[in-house]
């Protein structure tokens, strides 16, 4: 598991880093409550995952709560997910995860993602972590 709130990265500073202006925020509720959510990265220059195209969205960002995983509200998200990319005009998803979020990983592949590239030196001053690109195709 990666907690990537608590290396200080967590999404009340993503304003700051880059151009918010044009990316989608989905969030999933059971009742009144939010339990969980997906946030996709579209036409931001700043973003290099993006690599300057306009019919590339990234995934980057989804979440549900401990206490509500397996019950397939991460599946209904990217689904969504990937249904707001089409509407812009993408052709392809990509998300950007690590070798130690294995969760992740596995439900990327369930959700008919292909890993697409691996980065070991990705992150220098974590050299036990190796960046996975996956890819999925709209």
């Amino acid at each position: 598991m990666k907690d990537h709130d608590a290396e200080g990265e967590d999404p009340t500073h993503w304003p700051e880093r880059f151009d918010t202006s044009r990316w989608g925020l989905i969030a999933a509720y059971d009742g009144d409550r939010r339990v969980g959510g997906a946030v996709i990265a579209f036409q931001s220059a700043e973003v290099w995952m993006l690599e300057g195209r306009a019919d590339l969205a990234a995934l980057w960002d989804l979440r549900v709560l401990p206490q509500v995983r397996s019950m397939g509200i991460g599946s209904q998200l990217f689904h969504v997910v990937e249904d707001w990319a089409r509407a812009r005009g993408c052709g392809e998803l990509k998300i950007e995860t690590q070798n130690i979020n294995v969760p992740a990983n596995h439900f990327y592949g369930r959700m008919g993602c292909t890993l697409g590239g691996i980065n070991r030196f990705a992150y220098p001053a974590r050299p036990h972590e190796a960046q996975l690109l996956w890819f999925k195709d709209l």
